[in-house]
């Protein structure tokens, strides 16, 4: 693997069609300032489809990211605020509804920004140590990187609001069967199984990876006959491609040498 980029809070390496973006700032447990934001922000708009075909997510050392940087946390005015909280949207959006699939390996803390991060990535894997927490109610704040939305849509508002007045810890099995995880692998194995789908996933159509991670989201929030057009839509550009075409042949020859081998 060929490191690529670094900065004092971000690595960037590269395995092939594979961007390996790592959270560097273990000393802290990856939490998050702005300036790390502004990191991710920087590495998702330099992004180049021809060159990067999926992306994985890490944190470096013992936990993923461990949200906040209370230590750097400032008082703001309001719209300051409002205008802060925006940036972190916009960042996390471009991470979410990017030109390739992001999978995050998870170990540790994934607490409050960290699972903000977390949940804008498409894939998430885990380790046993992983663990989940929105504690900002318990300290008289509230979410502002898109929580609200991308985690209450995974596991309820009815849940997350319980997560947050209590400031609940869940564990690894309790993230996967609330879906903040899709799989749990065993201690010290999340990178490399990240890294095992990463490829996978590396190995689809780039049009309809993109219409996958850019539609279904949208589709959820649309209207029944909206959707079903979107839909209409996001199949007819992707079976219409070059790599669709080629797919297709390719799965008909080795049905074809199937059967001619009976």
């Amino acid at each position: 693997m060929k490191q690529v980029r670094h900065t004092e809070y971000i690595t960037v390496a590269r395995d092939g069609r594979i961007a390996v973006l790592t959270l560097d700032r273990e000393e802290k447990r990856n939490a998050v300032c702005d300036a790390l934001i502004e990191d991710i922000r920087e590495f998702v708009v330099g992004i180049n489809p021809g060159e990067t075909s999926a992306i994985v997510m890490r944190g470096a050392g013992k936990h993923f990211c461990a949200g906040l940087d209370l230590a750097e946390h400032k008082e703001r005015p309001p719209f300051e605020s409002v205008l802060h909280s925006r940036f972190w949207h916009e960042t996390l959006d471009l991470l979410e509804f990017g030109p390739v699939p992001v999978v995050a390996a998870m170990q540790g803390g994934v607490i409050g920004g960290g699972l903000e991060i977390a949940t804008a990535c498409h894939v998430r894997v885990a380790e046993p140590t992983a663990f989940y927490q929105l504690p900002e109610g318990r300290r008289g704040i509230y979410v502002g990187g898109g929580a609200s939305m991308r985690v209450q849509r995974i596991i309820g508002a009815d849940r997350m609001r319980e997560m947050m007045l209590t400031g609940r810890r869940y564990d690894s099995q309790d993230g996967l069967r609330l879906g903040l995880s899709h799989y749990l692998e065993s201690e010290s194995t999340a990178f490399d199984r990240a890294m095992e789908l990463a490829d996978d996933i590396a190995g689809n159509a780039k049009i309809s990876n993109y219409m996958m991670i850019n539609a279904l989201p949208r589709i959820a929030d649309m209207d029944r006959m909206s959707g079903s057009f979107t839909e209409n839509i996001a199949s007819a550009l992707s079976s219409g491609s070059a790599e669709a075409k080629a797919g297709i042949e390719a799965f008909l020859k080795k049905q074809q040498i199937r059967h001619d081998k009976k």
